[in-house]
């Protein structure tokens, strides 16, 4: 695998918002702009007791940020009232798309650390719709090199209409995962109930390779390959995915916090001109312009609702140990939050995965191998 990490002597970036406790956020440029305050704003000065809950309330208090929308700029008009805002909250504790044991836990874990109270305290209106369950299959033997196809694809589909009907309900949907997979049944539910999408994936890792390029057949590292349009003549017929309708253009993806890449993907992500944001690239640019060019870039032609697909891999391990797939060199906890405080900004945001949250017992072993397994 291509490793992607972050320059040795950093390139001085442009400052990052500050917290302060009125809602007032701090731009590059040193003035102040108007923002409601969100709940990983109100939460992320504390300090956790304990390391091995780091993880889920980093996953939590990203996932507060993401569902608590900004209000415009300019100020609303008079009555009536603005919408009150709400979020729609699906556990979906699978693991199947990968071999390691624990990520199915993450759904509660990021419950019991407190986001749904959190939520509620900012004045989101939350409705949450409890864990799917998911078939046992017994014999889901492996298709070449591919692992567990039926239990993705069926899971998958069981999610896909769950989003839908959250969508339908009129809320922001909030995904908690589970492993990365789970994006293609997430994604796919947003884009049948709304339309087309604009797709931000903050990920140490692309997990857009294809069944053909994927080196180990662990699912959660193809996802994005499943939902492209460009995509479609590459990628197989498999048992329970007939029903995944490509629904996103490579020119409606964002990576942001890539340093893992596998050289299929590479030459993917390069064929495509998919628009990629890599560690270095934050480290020389700073993620307050990083985030800029990338409202920029997904709002250039048409403002469709943006999906945020947020891997806690994408922090460092030294935030948040807790996970299958470990990357030295990720974002820091503050990068982390300003990625989902700015893309609340825009006031598209409709749709959030978070995913990849392991148990603690996973956090003795982060030095290990990464196996992404893409």
């Amino acid at each position: 695998m291509t490793k992607i990490g972050r320059t040795v002597k950093l390139m001085k970036s442009p400052p990052v918002p500050r917290y302060r406790p009125t809602g007032r956020l701090v731009t590059s440029l040193g003035s102040f702009k108007e923002a409601p305050a969100c709940a990983c704003q109100c939460v992320c000065v504390c300090v956790c007791a304990r390391v091995s809950m780091r993880s889920a309330r980093t996953l939590f208090q990203l996932a507060a940020t993401a569902s608590r929308r900004s209000l415009h700029h300019h100020p609303p008009p008079p009555p009536p009232l603005p919408p009150v805002r709400s979020a729609g909250i699906v556990g979906a504790p699978f693991s199947k798309g990968q071999p390691k044991g624990g990520v199915e836990t993450g759904p509660d874990r990021i419950r019991a650390a407190g986001l749904l109270h959190r939520l509620k305290e900012q004045g989101c209106a939350v409705k949450d719709y409890g864990n799917l369950t998911f078939e046992e299959l017994v014999d889901d033997k492996p298709i070449g090199l591919l692992k567990n196809v039926r239990a993705v694809g069926g899971a998958n589909r069981r999610l896909s209409e769950a989003v839908q009907a959250v969508k339908k309900d009129g809320h922001t949907s909030v995904m908690l995962g589970g492993d990365h997979s789970l994006a293609i049944g997430s994604i796919h539910g947003h884009s049948a109930a709304v339309g087309e999408l604009s797709v931000l994936w903050v990920d140490a890792h692309a997990d857009i390779n294809t069944p053909l390029t994927s080196n180990t057949g662990n699912i959660h590292g193809q996802p994005m390959s499943y939902l492209l349009h460009e995509l479609q003549s590459k990628v197989p017929v498999l048992p329970h995915f007939s029903w995944i309708k490509p629904c996103v253009w490579a020119k409606d993806l964002v990576y942001i916090g890539l340093r893992d890449v596998d050289p299929g993907e590479h030459y993917i992500l390069k064929l495509l001109g998919v628009k990629v944001f890599s560690m270095s690239e934050v480290d020389q640019l700073g993620v307050a312009r990083v985030m800029e060019e990338t409202c920029d870039y997904l709002s250039a032609k048409a403002k469709k609702p943006i999906h945020l697909s947020y891997d806690i891999d994408a922090i460092d391990p030294s935030v948040t140990p807790a996970t299958g797939t470990p990357v030295a060199g990720g974002l820091s906890y503050r990068e982390g939050l300003y990625i989902t405080e700015h893309i609340c900004q825009t006031g598209l945001l409709s749709g959030v995965d978070m995913v990849e949250k392991c148990t603690e017992e996973r956090e003795k072993h982060v030095g290990d191998k990464s196996d992404r397994g893409s």
